[in-house]
């Protein structure tokens, strides 16, 4: 009868057990080496696929070369190298004294042409009157004149008859004077008539000579009624141009206006120039490059200093060619800064027009057999998006190397 208590297995040595360890330990290796592969793969993926980044990048800004806008001597200068600045802080003082008299200058001249605009313009209504009135002045001496011309006239003819008259009567007188001589002679007739006949005959020439000069003095007044008709009617003609003297007279008020606005942009001008006296930062910024000194005499247009502005930076970044398959404006970027080790915000502007290679001085020429193909970088603008709150200090500077990741999917 077989026994039914079991019968216990035989024990494992140790040193089989310490045998089978290692095969066990080689597969959770085996295991997370595969697993960090695939990680590292996913990451690489995960890297290509949905982002894009260089490290042929940097801060871009703003180099503002600050230059005097008009001739003067220095008088003072209130920064000083590597000094930060704010917009509208003083740079430096050019002397003002030539430019405080061309204001003074320039008031006066207003002032005189604001005078003469006032005279010309209180003349155009004088004017309006005056032509008003002479010409109807005029139209009444015209009438006037006429009036004289006609009454001559018929003085004239008044004179005529009376020329007429007398020489009638003195034709018939020196007729009877003749008839009385040879009766005198023969006593036909008394002396005292043939006295009396000669007389007539000399009263009667006298009459003539009187009627002949009246005549004459209705003829020079008939003259002189003509030539005052003339004059007046010269003078209405005259005085029928008022309406073209008001308009004359009311171009020269214009023309008195126009010389005022002359001479307040010169004031202008002269206020300007002496405003420029004072020359202030335009931005934001680090004072670079300065070359201004006291007693400098400086020209418009010469460079004082350079202004970088910190105000206005941004990033531009040299991407690879292969990466722009589908980099678009509006992505978000992720900027790392090796000088502050920090990473900021931003996001793709502008994607350059053309390479750099092609933007350089010397293109190159790829006209012959032995080209190359070589991998063209294209400039991307970055925007910082919160430059404000992530850079409060401006510590950013144009020139400092970022490296860029651009998330393009």
């Amino acid at each position: 009868m077989a026994d039914p208590t079991p019968k216990p297995e035989p024990k494992e040595s140790a040193a089989e057990t310490e045998i089978e360890a290692p095969p066990s330990r080689r597969r959770g290796i085996l295991i997370v080496a595969v697993v960090v592969v695939v990680i590292i793969a996913l990451v690489v993926w995960w890297r290509s696929t949905y982002s894009e980044d260089t490290d042929d990048a940097q801060v871009t800004g703003h180099l503002i070369q600050v230059s005097a806008r008009i001739n003067g001597q220095v008088l003072k200068v209130d920064v000083e190298e590597n000094q930060f600045v704010k917009a509208g802080d003083l740079i430096a003082e050019l002397d003002p004294s030539d430019y405080k008299v061309a204001v003074e200058n320039a008031e006066a001249a207003l002032a005189s042409a604001q005078a003469n605009a006032a005279a010309a313009n209180v003349n155009v209504p004088i004017v309006t009157i005056n032509t008003g009135s002479n010409l109807s002045s005029a139209r009444a001496d015209v009438s006037g004149s006429q009036a004289s011309v006609a009454q001559a006239e018929k003085q004239l003819d008044a004179a005529h008859a009376r020329v007429a008259e007398a020489r009638a009567n003195y034709t018939k007188a020196q007729a009877d004077l003749e008839r009385y001589r040879p009766l005198v002679e023969k006593d036909v007739i008394s002396k005292q008539q043939f006295d009396a006949a000669v007389a007539a005959a000399d009263a009667s020439k006298a009459a003539l000579a009187d009627a002949i000069a009246n005549e004459q003095a209705a003829t020079d007044a008939v003259s002189v009624a003509l030539d005052k008709e003339r004059q007046a009617q010269a003078t209405q003609t005259y005085a029928e141009t008022g309406p073209q003297q008001v308009k004359a007279q009311s171009a020269r008020a214009k023309q008195a206006e126009a010389q005022v606005q002359q001479a307040q942009a010169q004031l202008d001008q002269a206020k300007l120039n002496l405003s420029y006296c004072k020359i202030v930062a335009p931005a934001d910024g680090i004072i670079t490059r300065k070359s201004v000194e006291i007693d400098q005499n400086v020209s418009a247009g010469q460079n004082l200093l350079t202004l970088v502005s910190l105000q206005d930076i941004w990033v531009t970044a040299n991407f690879k060619e292969t990466q722009l398959k589908h980099m678009q404006t509006g992505q978000t970027v992720e900027v790392h800064v090796d000088a502050t080790g920090r990473k900021y915000k931003g996001r793709v502007t502008q994607i350059g027009g053309a390479t750099g290679s092609v933007l350089s001085l010397f293109p190159p020429e790829n006209a012959t057999g032995n080209y190359v193909k070589v991998v063209q970088r294209l400039p991307v603008r970055i925007d910082f998006t919160d430059l404000q709150n992530e850079d409060p200090n401006h510590q950013l500077r144009p020139g400092l190397s970022v490296e860029p990741k651009v998330t393009v999917k």
